[in-house]
């Protein structure tokens, strides 16, 4: 998270450099560009400040105070704001040509347009109105009249005021898109007689007949230039802020969900369970292969228990399985018991695995490529079985927005969206590591340094060649140069290779040290990383260099007490009340098990296996105060849960964990 910080820091100034050689080219061609000036747009590191600077030199369209430029008023204009002369009108007869400014009141108004235009340029004129916005502004939203029915999803903001320092970014994201739907109304206001006031006490000198002509400008200003920039400004610091903090939540989700225990590699019985089109069953090897795709009727209205069952006792034993993974979707809790009248013949778990995206998988040109002669329903129930296998091998192949977490995700800053999931998935393959061997093209694109055309090109190099029997070997695919090898090696594994440190995250670059670590000790490296009692001999600071310092070094030795160690937990079966199937058979004090769906920054929602997951208030996911409910749950938690009460009529189910 850090490293991904400090990169969205230096993106920040890597804009910021650019927009000043803009700003500057901009002035320059005017020919207003000035040592000063110069200096003080190079010295500015705040975009907000940059712009402000730039304002009165930022080419307009044709305003007020351009057309009274374009009638010679600009001296009236210094002479009124100069603000120590008498007889304004006297002065301003001067300037009535009875031609475009046809009175001396027409050279005057015009000159205060000009002089509002000043005044909404002034820096600290809006510095002062940002102060007000900063502390004080309230966000408003009301219905629009006529809509109330059809916009009931947001009748919470029909009639809604609160400081805008205090609104949540959910509850803001939630009022932009009513907003953009035409169900509401929104607006952000301050006391405008107190920005009145502030700006005063900065442009206006004394109380003669020019202050008066200023000050009246200077409400001009107010509200027809500065109220609306300002205001605008702050929706849309606002609104990037909320998107900052959805995104934050969102990429969390899918941190924990890619991080989700593995089953490992063991053969796997997965069901898309179904009603009038039976059950789609498929059986996988090890690595996730296709071995055997079926259909069975177990549920209504078929009801094919006895076949179902003979089926599946017939395909558990001819294929070896060793778990089922059980799709959560329709018919998901009738299967689930199906499953447990079932005597297997060998210790089999039914784990209930999350649909989330697997139909975005089985149509998409991925699973066309990889199963062409199947159909959308198999391909389905194979990314099923492949998510208990490895969810992160699989999840990966599938766009973020798609599986099933997160809220929102479609009305934050696209873009930014992107490259923060990009970035996760990333870190996740990284930490975990890849077996070159058996890793597909999608999971390996995310391999720090490599890409689509070089994760295809290791594909292709292993069907050619067989696997890779050391890390070394990986420098002979096609376009793999040295600085590419250098950045994807540490998180790319050989098991089995001939040399041990070929299936860790010690780095190539780092093997003569490790080396010299074993001859130190008088034993091979296999023998480190065996004998505890070895490593525990290595004196860390002997091998502190100008190029390795002791963190490398603690890195290393914890990777030798356990090399290419996966950082995941285990996978755990959690088992649903079987008495609860639908909402009806939910009522308020009932105790069940579930399991975290999706967490959000007013709380967590769970399924207890029921259709319709319940959700746990972030005022009840703890008895202490929780700031961020990521601090007491995470994706794919098993959770025990109170109902609170249920809504049958809306199909909201409220839960505590406040037990």
């Amino acid at each position: 998270m850090a490293v991904q910080s400090v990169e969205q820091r230096l993106s920040y100034y890597r804009e910021l450099e650019k927009r000043k050689a803009t700003i500057l080219k901009t002035i320059e061609a005017q020919g207003q560009l000035t040592d000063e000036l110069a200096a003080k747009v190079m010295n500015c590191w705040d975009a907000t400040a940059l712009e402000d600077i730039y304002m009165p030199f930022k080419p307009k369209r044709r305003t007020r105070a351009q057309v009274a430029r374009e009638h010679g008023l600009e001296p009236l204009a210094k002479i009124i704001m100069a603000q120590n002369s008498r007889d304004i009108v006297s002065k301003a007869e001067k300037f009535a040509n009875g031609d475009t400014v046809t009175t001396p009141q027409d050279a005057i108004s015009g000159a205060q347009d000009i002089i509002a235009e000043w005044i909404s340029e002034n820096t600290a004129v809006r510095n002062s109105v940002r102060r007000i916005f900063r502390h004080e502004a309230v966000l408003r939203s009301h219905f629009v009249k006529g809509k109330e029915i059809e916009g009931r999803n947001y009748e919470n903001y029909y009639e809604y005021s609160r400081p805008l320092r205090h609104v949540q970014s959910h509850q803001l994201l939630a009022i932009r898109r009513g907003e953009k739907e035409g169900f509401l109304k929104v607006e952000i206001s301050i006391n405008d007689d107190k920005a009145i006031d502030n700006i005063a006490r900065i442009v206006v000198k004394g109380s003669g007949e020019a202050s008066t002509l200023v000050e009246e400008a200077l409400t001009d200003s107010y509200k027809r230039l500065i109220l609306p920039s300002i205001e605008s400004e702050f929706a849309s610091i606002s609104k990037e802020k909320a998107d900052d903090e959805a995104i934050g939540t969102f990429t969390a989700n899918v941190r924990q969900l890619l991080f989700a225990p593995p089953l490992g590699h063991k053969r796997v019985l997965a069901i898309d369970p179904g009603q009038r089109t039976g059950c789609k069953v498929v059986c996988l090897d090890e690595q996730g292969n296709l071995l055997h795709n079926d259909v069975i009727y177990p549920t209504a209205p078929h009801y094919d228990t006895d076949g179902a069952r003979k089926k599946l006792l017939s395909l558990t034993e001819a294929y070896k399985i060793r778990a089922i993974a059980l799709g959560n979707g329709t018919a998901s809790r009738e299967t689930e018991q199906f499953l447990k009248r079932i005597r297997w013949n060998r210790d089999i778990d039914v784990f209930v695995v999350s649909e989330n995206g697997a139909s975005i998988y089985s149509a998409s040109k991925i699973a066309r490529d990889e199963f062409p002669d199947k159909d959308v329903t198999v391909r389905g129930a194979v990314s099923i079985g492949r998510r208990l296998i490895d969810p992160l091998a699989e999840l990966v192949k599938i766009d973020p927005k798609s599986i099933g977490v997160g809220q929102y995700q479609h009305d934050v800053d696209q873009t930014k969206l992107r490259q923060a999931l990009e970035f996760t998935v990333e870190s996740c393959v990284n930490s975990v590591g890849v077996n070159v061997n058996t890793a597909s093209p999608e999971l390996l694109t995310y391999v720090s340094g490599l890409g689509p055309v070089l994760a295809q090109n290791i594909v292709n190099y292993r069907a050619e060649n067989g696997d890779f029997r050391s890390r070394s070997e990986i420098l002979n695919v096609p376009k793999m140069g040295t600085k590419t090898f250098t950045m994807s090696a540490g998180f790319l594994r050989i098991p089995g290779a001939d040399n041990p440190l070929d299936n860790s995250a010690v780095h190539p670059e780092r093997y003569d040290l490790v080396n010299r670590m074993a001859q130190d000790c008088g034993c091979s490296v296999e023998e480190l990383i065996k004998d505890s009692g070895k490593r525990e001999q290595v004196d860390l600071k002997r091998y502190v260099t100008q190029d390795v310092g002791m963190p490398t070094l603690t890195d290393i030795m914890r990777e030798l007490e356990k090399p290419g160690r996966d950082p995941r937990s285990t996978v755990e079966v959690v088992e649903f009340d079987d008495n609860v199937r639908t909402i009806k058979d939910l009522h308020e004090g009932m105790e069940l098990n579930g399991i975290v769906t999706n967490v959000a920054q007013f709380g967590a929602f769970v399924d207890i296996g029921v259709h319709e997951n319940g959700l746990v208030h972030i005022s009840q996911l703890s008895n202490r105060r929780v700031n961020n409910p990521h601090e007491v749950v995470k994706t794919g938690q098993k959770v025990r849960v109170k109902v609170l009460g249920v809504d049958l009529e809306r199909k909201r189910i409220s839960l505590t964990m406040k037990l």
